[in-house]
């Protein structure tokens, strides 16, 4: 037997049946049957495809506004594919150098040179980069490039500490 004060409502989302307080109802309360049915109930954002495999991902109003290429991915390597196929490429990449690239470490490792850290001896290729001794990177010339790890090399560039 059920309490004569606790009425029965229709969940709006799946339609079974349950007890509402009455105050609850009064607050705008009392619509969803559970945790679950109040979630879909509150989304209000749309699903879209995915614009490299197509698969259905959820969109809020907020993403869908906010996005600024209007495409939207299903994760960051859906993402970094279409970024790396249509967005940097040719004129539009950081190492596009008049119609070719420029692999700076390539350059160093045909060189010779062993790739060291100059400053601080690190051997992890891995956090090796190249550095324009001149700070002009069209400037290619064998003299002008050396190893630095990217610690070295942000301290070098964003601090003025020497090498």
């Amino acid at each position: 037997m059920h309490n004569v004060y606790m009425p029965i409502v229709k969940c709006k989302i799946c339609g079974n049946k349950f007890y509402a307080k009455p105050n609850w109802l009064l607050r705008g309360h009392g619509k969803y049957c559970s945790k679950s049915c109040q979630y879909i109930g509150q989304k209000n954002g749309i699903f879209v495809k995915c614009f490299v495999c197509k698969k259905d991902v959820y969109r809020t109003p907020k993403g869908l506004r906010t996005s600024k290429s209007k495409k939207y991915f299903c994760n960051k390597t859906c993402q970094t594919v279409w970024r790396n196929s249509m967005v940097f490429v040719g004129p539009r990449h950081a190492n596009w150098k008049g119609g070719a690239y420029v692999e700076y470490r390539e350059i160093l490792l045909k060189s010779g040179q062993k790739p060291i850290c100059k400053r601080c001896r690190n051997l992890d290729k891995r956090v090796l980069c190249v550095h324009h001794i001149d700070k002009n990177r069209k400037n290619n010339d064998i003299s002008n490039l050396m190893w630095l790890c990217h610690n070295c090399h942000h301290l070098h560039h964003d601090f003025g500490i020497r090498i």
